[in-house]
């Protein structure tokens, strides 16, 4: 079933709206958001839109969703189907686009929609029972075309995920580097066709001036 539930915006990691989990969920579940914290600052704008994140060593599941600037993720048992748990994200997406979409780029301050948890809590209990909400997704045409294709949600391990954005860093600071080689390149070769040139052409245009000069001493 659904845990716990946390959106922030993809550019800062800013918490935008978060449910709010009982002390023993708290507890339960205080390794995982912290992990999540984590996970909030590796996204970029070269990450997966789908994602599922899961680890060998817990019990429980983190699947998040990028759209419009905004990420919600969500912590599952380990055993909710995937395509539930991006089914309740994109209930949370949409109605959290028309409520406050054009307020996130200008939030300031944490949780500033912490009202939409009242919304979060409600699909979350529409949630908790798979049968249920496998019945409530069919008759509320709850799932949009990408997430019928649930191999379009990429897995991956949670090491995995918390070391992509050191991985990521160090892929652009490459991708800088070989910017910068190529351009020293492209100005050494253009020297050195120069420098080519001129020694292709520079008798023939010694010749050339030579001949000018005779010619105009001889005539003029």
């Amino acid at each position: 079933m659904v845990k716990s539930t946390t959106i922030v915006r993809a550019s800062d990691a800013l918490p935008l709206a978060a449910t709010v989990d009982d002390d023993q969920t708290e507890q339960i579940l205080q390794e995982h958001k912290q992990q999540a914290k984590l996970i909030f600052r590796r996204i970029t704008p070269n990450s997966e839109p789908l994602c599922s994140i899961e680890s060998g060593r817990i019990l429980y599941s983190a699947s998040y969703m990028i759209a419009d600037n905004v990420v919600y993720l969500t912590i599952a048992d380990k055993s909710y189907p995937r395509k539930l748990a991006f089914s309740y994200l994109d209930e949370l997406s949409k109605e959290f686009q028309n409520s406050y979409g054009a307020k996130v780029e200008t939030a300031r301050k944490p949780y500033a929609f912490v009202g939409f948890d009242t919304f979060m809590s409600k699909t979350a209990r529409l949630y908790q029972d798979t049968r249920t909400a496998n019945a409530a997704s069919s008759n509320l045409d709850k799932l949009n075309d990408d997430l019928h294709d649930v191999t379009r949600i990429m897995t991956k391990n949670m090491e995995e995920l918390l070391w992509r954005g050191d991985s990521l860093d160090k892929m652009s600071h490459l991708s800088t580097s070989l910017r910068s080689e190529s351009e020293k390149y492209r100005k050494a070769a253009r020297h050195i066709n120069v420098q080519a040139m001129l020694r292709q052409y520079a008798p023939l245009g010694a010749v050339v001036l030579l001949l000018t000069i005779f010619i105009w001493w001889r005539f003029l």
